[in-house]
């Protein structure tokens, strides 16, 4: 039966609240892990976040095992339901309603970090949380540390790298990720806190404990974690008198997995998964209980000593650090001696308009590039520009055919610095829908880049910058139906062939409830425990990240160690890195990056050229010489014959073509957007 307080809802406001402060305590959870401790957690950040905030917590950490790829989403969850909160709170005064009690919820930036002696032995697993910037560079430079050691997806840290982070790595090159770490030693600027290892003696937890303190006296703990699984008061016991011999505090902590109990067999299935296992041969690798979630605080009341609980209070306090005061700053090298990032754009823009215009610009074409150069100097985005130009420009110096594309053809400077090929004033586009004041976003250019020769451009950005500086953002692979229904399968020990089959008939339009249909056509029934549970946990795991992979060609490019603002680890592709958050995460940090991306057909489209080049006795022929708006082209269009044609060979645009029949090149815009909007 679950306990009362899981129930009923306690951790509200209070308001109102027959209960006492005694029952209620102040709390602050310092170690829970979401569903980004891959195959482990059970939990979206977002789902912990609000659970956090449901219960009344002071503070979350998110310590997801050697990452911060978690973090981001909870911290946007958090200002969602702040802003939410917000305008709730502005209607009721505006209606003259008394004000509902604004509720917030304190996010902790943290990781799990399980560390290894020399011979690979476990050694002790601490909890890192960062209290300011410092600090949490400080947390993602040693998880970057830790990650670069190893294959992709996992990562080795030992003792050293916080007693002589210099030894533990010896020398190395100024660009590797492991370089120049001596301000690493004892991590700075961070809180510890020694997690007992449930394997580990006494003796052995003592030491550890004797370690630490070595070291971080006076802002490091001892977790308790209690989890009711029949040996909780002697694990009590032992941490008071670890602590008491060490001087670590003793410190509340759940170790949670999940946002709620109900969690629990999925977890159990994740676990199953990680270890290759079916559920009923997984014995004691699964959880004894429920009991790590989130618990409401009339349960941790009820559990821990209220001098465990007011240390997590005491810990919260000392976080002054939140996600949104990373600030992005672009390389320098790109602006000369003398001049400033502003001068040297109108420099290199003027200088590309003199080209695209031999025959002199006109007033319309002179006032766009300054409304333009003007919209970008107000925004501080000229670094931008002028990366992406340099870019670009090393690839013309190899002729590598290269294509700005997106909204970026909207603007004069693109067009100016060579990296689109349309003339936007002679289209008469908005840059508004580039790069707006009103927007507040960054501006996104994509670069196709032929796909035979891309990587020599990414590893001219790695040279140029380093790999302490340069790193392709992140994609994350999620569960989907299919992958969701083999997993959940095999833990569920269902036969292999079976659930492949099943998995086979899985379509990529189709939602969740078709599972229980194809389940019903390969002989399930309905009703049967075994049916109700795999549709149950597939759509729970429908979703869940399954692991990083790396963005196809995304580029984060930063001043100074990118590895300060955010984890770089290894990516299963020889000579590349990845940092740990994707693009939705850079974007709602309004962090930049530079899309490198691959295009087969400018391959086909460059050996057109040269064979055109050989063929009619012009080295130097190119796009710039093809005629514009050449009827012949349009006929091929009005006819479908646009097999190999990039954007409008799709069976869905052969069939419009004919119908809208476009004889300009603005037709052909109005033609791609109506099949894609």
């Amino acid at each position: 039966m679950e306990d009362l307080s899981d129930v009923i809802d306690l951790g509200g406001s209070g308001e109102g609240s027959v209960l006492s402060s005694a029952l209620l305590p102040d709390y602050a959870e310092l170690h829970c892990l979401s569903n980004f401790s891959f195959l482990r957690g059970a939990s979206h950040p977002q789902e912990l976040a609000m659970t956090a905030l449901e219960h009344g917590y002071t503070a979350l950490a998110i310590t997801d095992e050697c990452s911060l790829a978690g973090v981001v989403r909870a911290h946007v969850a958090i200002e969602d339901i702040e802003a939410a909160a917000d305008a709730e709170a502005k209607a009721a005064q505006d209606a003259g309603r008394p004000l509902p009690k604004r509720r917030t919820l304190k996010l902790i930036i943290g990781s799990e970090l399980h560390l290894t002696d020399a011979d690979g032995a476990p050694f002790c697993t601490l909890i890192a949380l960062a209290t300011n910037r410092t600090g949490y560079g400080n947390l993602s430079e040693l998880i970057s540390l830790a990650r670069s050691r190893s294959p992709k997806g996992s990562y080795r840290i030992v003792p050293e790298d916080f007693t002589d982070p210099a030894a533990s790595s010896g020398a190395l090159d100024a660009t590797d990720l492991r370089s120049d770490i001596a301000h690493l030693k004892h991590l700075p600027d961070c809180l510890l806190i020694l997690v007992p290892q449930r394997a580990a003696t006494l003796a052995e937890t003592l030491d550890r404990a004797h370690w630490l303190a070595s070291f971080a006296a006076g802002r490091a703990w001892l977790a308790l974690e209690l989890w009711q699984d029949g040996s909780d008061d002697e694990r009590l016991a032992a941490t008071r008198v670890i602590s008491e011999a060490s001087g670590l505090p003793l410190i509340a902590a759940s170790g949670a997995l999940m946002h709620a109990r109900s969690r629990k067999p999925l977890q159990d299935t994740l676990t199953s998964i990680r270890i290759g296992r079916p559920l009923a041969a997984c014995g004691y690798a699964l959880e004894a209980n429920a009991e790590r979630h989130l618990r409401t605080r009339l349960r941790i009341g009820a559990l821990y000593p209220k001098e465990a609980i007011a240390e997590t209070l005491k810990v919260a306090s000392r976080r002054t650090f939140r996600l949104d005061e990373l600030k992005y700053e672009y390389p320098e090298e790109l602006v000369p001696r003398g001049e400033t990032p502003a001068s040297y754009l109108r420099k290199l823009v003027m200088a590309g308009a003199l080209k695209r215009w031999p025959n002199g610009l006109d007033a319309h074409t002179i006032a766009t590039i300054d409304k333009e150069l003007e919209l970008v100097a107000d925004l501080e985005y000229e670094k931008y520009f002028l990366t992406v130009h340099d870019i670009v420009a090393f690839a013309r110096g190899r002729h590598i055919l290269c294509q700005g594309r997106g909204s970026a053809a909207n603007s004069v400077i693109c067009y100016c610095l060579y990296v689109t090929e349309i003339n936007p004033v002679e289209m008469n586009m908005l840059v508004e829908r580039f790069i707006s004041r009103a927007r507040n976003e960054p501006p996104d250019i994509d670069v196709d880049f032929e796909h035979q020769r891309r990587e020599e451009v990414i590893q001219y950005i790695y040279r140029k910058y380093g790999r302490h500086r340069a790193s392709l953002a992140a994609s994350v692979i999620t569960y989907h139906t299919r992958s969701a229904l083999k997993d959940v399968g095999r833990a569920l020990g269902l036969d292999a062939s079976l659930i492949e089959r099943i998995g086979k008939s899985q379509q990529w339009w189709d939602g969740p409830s078709a599972v229980a249909g194809y389940l019903k056509e390969a002989g399930f029934k309905e009703d049967s425990h075994v049916t109700r549970h795999l549709i149950r946990l597939t759509r729970e795991l429908r979703g869940f990240p399954r692991y990083l992979s790396q963005h196809v060609g995304g580029f984060v490019i930063s001043r100074e160690r990118l590895s300060r603002l955010v984890p770089i680890e290894n990516a299963a592709m020889k000579d590349r890195c990845v940092i740990q958050w994707d693009k939705d995460d850079i974007d709602q940090l309004k962090l930049l990056k530079v899309d490198v991306l691959a295009l087969g057909m400018l391959s086909a489209i460059r050996r057109a050229l040269e064979f055109v080049a050989l063929r009619r006795g012009i080295p130097d022929f190119g796009v710039s010489h093809i005629r514009r708006e050449d009827k012949a082209v349009y006929e091929m269009c009005c006819r479908a014959d646009t097999v190999g044609v990039f954007q409008i060979e799709s069976r869905a645009q052969q069939g419009m073509l004919p119908r809208l029949r476009p004889q300009t090149y603005y037709d052909l815009v109005i033609e791609v957007a109506i099949v894609r909007p």
